[in-house]
């Protein structure tokens, strides 16, 4: 579905990140994974490398903070000498540091809006040009349905999650005319290394509110993802897709 396409995925060493990754590449996509951990992009490049379809597809890494604007453009004007275009950029890369907002620090709230929505701004506006050159490409945003209901103790993540709502809307009008699709999805309760950390009462209520009593694996929002990325859903745009077995019906 992704056959000599090219990609930018960021926070792609865990998680759904790493699992969006694997699907493009095993259809066909060349990606360029951008994290902090450097360790966990050397093993996840290994991975990537054992699902590839075709010996020549090329696989990068790059040990970046998207929260910095500089650094951002530096890795994509590498990745775009390597690629020579993107074709689509996946937003991914998030943290959580949740507390009351009665006890949260300034540095707390100011960290999580930086990593999760200055992110998306960095990546979009370096972008924003060579897409429109190109008349073509998808956006995928990575939000949380904490953004669409918030949550207790999440305040600086749910403003983080819902400003990625509202930039896509926007962005998706401005970058309409120009056959660029800019979507976002909105996962529910997915199994990951942060969601595992959570106790065990929590989850029993979690799952109490989601009628297909399961919660999600990252397989499932990485094949949401493949779709928004494919050349099956060009006429999609501005929309927020949440995947989260019903939990926000």
């Amino acid at each position: 579905m992704l056959k000599n396409k090219n990609a930018i995925i960021t926070g792609a060493s865990s998680g759904i990140g790493k699992a969006i990754a694997k699907e493009f590449v095993k259809n066909g996509c060349n990606v360029a994974i951008f994290a902090t951990n450097e360790e966990r992009l050397k093993h996840t490049v290994k991975e990537l490398e054992d699902v590839k379809i075709k010996a020549d597809q090329k696989i990068i890494s790059k040990k970046v903070d998207v929260s910095s604007f500089l650094e951002v453009e530096s890795s994509i004007m590498q990745v775009l000498d390597e690629f020579h275009t993107v074709d689509i950029l996946v937003n991914n890369a998030g943290i959580t540091k949740d507390g009351l907002l009665m006890k949260m620090s300034e540095f707390d709230f100011d960290r999580v809006i930086a990593v999760n929505l200055k992110s998306v701004y960095n990546t979009c506006k370096i972008l924003t040009r060579p897409l429109m050159k190109q008349k073509k490409g998808k956006i995928i945003n990575v939000s949380s349905i904490i953004g669409l209901i918030g949550n207790a103790g999440q305040s600086n993540y749910a403003a983080s999650k819902a400003g990625i709502i509202g930039f896509t809307k926007s962005l998706a009008k401005e970058l309409g005319s120009r056959n660029i699709c800019v979507n976002a999805i909105a996962p529910g309760f997915i199994k990951t290394k942060m969601t595992d950390d959570l106790p065990e009462k929590v989850k029993e209520e979690m799952l109490n509110n989601i009628p297909l009593k399961r919660f999600g694996d990252v397989e499932d929002v990485a094949k949401l993802t493949l779709f928004l990325a494919s050349d099956m859903s060009d006429y999609i745009t501005g929309q927020v897709i949440t995947i989260d077995g019903g939990m926000t019906t």
